[in-house]
């Protein structure tokens, strides 16, 4: 790395530490932060970079959870004995179409931190696009931690599905109204490159009596919208969306050889009965839990701070990071469902088809241990991760 560089990192995230919230195994990035005033005007990241010693320190090499790993996890490829983070090589390679990342302000290295991220794992060359969702370049994401939120998103989605285009649209700012612009965008997007895709937010914000008319941003025929289900207890929206499929987490456990054992609820995880959403058809086989509220997540994947994955962002940070959430979830999904290649006309559809796996342990694994706030991980569905985990592209 060149030394300007670096020190411009080592600065960026000098700047970060005043603003930085400590939970747990990690820090809360300003982006994650809601303030009460930023309520129904501004969205935020979910996503905590790890962080046990209470401070943020690039390495030179990954640690932590890699594609292959959890595509092993996941049943994405041959499958090699207790999925060992350290001995297990094999990546997705599926993949089409395209999938739009949409997250606030400029990734100035996004291209070149794909491409490092892409060559370290094995998979094949990014393609890889960076749109401004206002046509004008927005501000670096650096110092509010909205970049790596970006960095997380795109090399995520890559990694679940190496073979589709992604897409990054920036919006301008972190408002409602500039992100939902860049769905737009988005939406437009994917239109005019094939018509079929993914859309993949991973942020919220509390909800609002408003939040239903915003549902309208999430209705492209042919685009399915993931976004993530937040990481503390209870509902964000858009995650709260009936328009979307809610990317809920787990913990992935594994033993002291490092070999992988079952997964759990994310503690932290997101979930819970809408106050406003009212509940969509795809979950009448859950109405008994659900009532007549929509509730979240549909769908989920590793997020917990015991179950970190590599990361990398050269711009602010200078390096590799493990990072976890349910920002996690939602790009990764994306990819995963991107790669099944069912391409179902919408969010609705599509969780039609996850919920009609509920039991069927060839396509979906069922969480029945954990918990997350004051709800448990039970048989079939629950507020902690929904229907479970992807268990290969069957039923997707």
């Amino acid at each position: 790395m060149r030394k300007g560089i670096f020190v411009a990192a080592v600065l960026a995230v000098a700047s970060l530490v005043s603003a930085q919230e400590r939970q747990g195994l990690g820090i809360i990035p300003p982006s994650g932060i809601e303030k009460p005033e930023d309520v129904g005007v501004r969205m935020h990241t979910t996503y905590r970079i790890y962080a046990p010693e209470g401070k943020v320190t690039a390495l030179a090499n990954p640690a932590g959870e890699t594609p292959a790993s959890l595509a092993c996890v996941y049943g994405l490829v041959p499958q090699v004995s207790g999925c060992p983070i350290s001995g297990t090589s094999a990546v997705p390679s599926g993949g089409k179409g395209v999938i739009v990342i949409v997250d606030a302000y400029d990734y100035p290295t996004a291209a070149s931190d794909l491409e490092t991220f892409s060559s370290q794992f094995g998979l094949p060359a990014p393609n890889f696009v960076q749109v401004y969702a206002s046509g004008s370049q927005p501000s670096n994401g650096c110092r509010s931690g909205w970049q790596l939120e970006e960095s997380l998103d795109i090399e995520w989605a890559h990694a679940m599905a190496p073979n589709a285009q992604i897409v990054l649209m920036e919006a301008s700012s972190n408002s409602n109204s500039a992100l939902y612009a860049a769905v737009t965008a988005a939406n437009s997007y994917i239109a005019a490159h094939g018509g079929v895709g993914e859309v993949s937010m991973s942020w919220g914000g509390s909800e609002t009596r408003s939040e239903t008319s915003s549902d309208q941003y999430f209705t492209q025929t042919d685009v399915v919208y993931f976004a993530s289900a937040g990481d503390s207890p209870g509902v964000i929206y858009p995650s709260a969306s009936v328009n979307v499929v809610s990317a809920g987490g787990t913990q992935v456990n594994r033993n002291s050889s490092g070999d992988y054992t079952n997964q759990t609820a994310w503690s932290d995880g997101g979930g819970g009965d809408s106050r406003y959403e009212a509940r969509p058809s795809f979950q009448s086989s859950v109405s008994g839990i659900v009532g007549s509220h929509r509730g979240t997540p549909d769908l989920s994947f590793d997020s917990s701070g015991s179950s970190p994955v590599a990361v990398y962002n050269s711009n602010c940070y200078g390096g590799w990071l493990e990072v976890y959430g349910t920002s996690v979830a939602a790009p990764s999904l994306a990819g995963i469902i991107n790669s099944a290649g069912s391409f179902n006309a919408s969010s609705s559809a599509e969780n039609t088809e996850i919920y009609g796996e509920i039991g069927d342990t060839s396509d979906l694994t069922d969480i029945t241990s954990g918990s997350c706030g004051t709800h448990s991980a039970t048989t079939g569905w629950d507020f902690c991760t929904g229907v479970g985990v992807p268990n290969g592209y069957g039923g997707k």
